[in-house]
């Protein structure tokens, strides 16, 4: 054997990660997966179950996968965040949501399209693909605010 024939015939074989061969970058592996926000639900508005009677439906606020300084977040922690979370985007009223005029004089709480706060526990979890939303009475409705960012505590 010559010197090129044995420089090729004894080199090891480079190691595939079984990710590196269906995602290119990181990048690729995080496009995959969808996030639910308040644009990218509108698409799937209407395979969202209808709220019945007073109740209303909330996407719950997804907090950042980056901080401020850079740092990315693993994404156990950023479940945790998200089941833990007490904001919420209105999705949808079901019809008779504030309509008990001896409750709510002043009238309804929040509408849809609003940013509400909501107790931590309140209300049933339904999984959805990318995510979760929340089915709420109208009276756990906390209050309304503008960023919910500025509520939620920075990592």
């Amino acid at each position: 054997m010559s010197k090129e024939q044995l420089s090729t015939s004894t080199e090891i074989p480079k190691h595939k990660n079984a990710l590196e061969e269906k995602y290119q970058t990181a990048a690729e592996l995080t496009e995959d997966k969808k996030v639910l926000d308040p644009e990218t639900i509108k698409e799937q508005e209407d395979q969202l179950p209808e709220p019945s009677g007073w109740r209303i439906l909330v996407l719950p606020f997804t907090p950042k996968e980056k901080t401020k300084g850079g740092i990315i977040i693993a994404q156990e922690s950023l479940e945790k965040l998200r089941i833990a979370t007490n904001c919420g985007y209105v999705i949808k009223l079901g019809p008779l949501a504030y309509h008990d005029k001896e409750k709510y004089p002043t009238g309804p709480w929040c509408k849809k399209g609003e940013w509400v706060i909501f107790a931590r526990y309140a209300g049933s979890r339904l999984p959805i693909e990318g995510g979760e939303v929340r089915l709420l009475n109208d009276d756990e409705v906390l209050g309304t605010i503008d960023n919910p960012e500025s509520v939620l505590h920075n990592i």
